[in-house]
């Protein structure tokens, strides 16, 4: 079974790297993590992943611009982007059925079964 490819934006390194190991030691996943903003289109036109986790407040560039630039890029239009922030509380995601403003949000922090749980919702295969 081939891995599902899945890159993490995301400016706090420690995070990113509990993440990849987490999800890689699934066995199911492939991870790469970009901690810039401004490298982030670039990275997913390149790992051509199967989901993006983009946290929103970023140094260089905020993750809802991120989100614009890959939305409008033909090469990464259809990866679905999961917003992964402390901006929200997990309770406010809930009542929301995990959606805000037309998109998918997970509040940190943030247990890796719920990551995976989300991976699977928002991926196809």
């Amino acid at each position: 079974m081939e891995k599902k490819k899945i890159l993490i934006i995301d400016d706090e390194e420690d995070f990113c790297q509990m993440m990849e190991f987490n999800l890689e030691d699934s066995g199911k996943y492939e991870v790469r993590m970009e901690t810039k903003g401004k490298k982030a289109l670039a990275a997913a036109k390149e790992f051509k992943p199967a989901l993006i986790f983009l946290d929103i407040v970023m140094p260089d560039i905020p993750g809802d611009e991120v989100a614009q630039q890959l939305r409008s890029d033909e090469m990464t239009k259809d990866i679905p982007v999961v917003f992964l922030t402390a901006l929200v509380r997990g309770n406010e995601v809930a009542s929301q059925d995990g959606i805000i403003g037309g998109n998918p949000f997970i509040a940190k922090p943030v247990s890796i079964e719920k990551l995976i749980d989300c991976i699977e919702k928002n991926t196809r295969n």
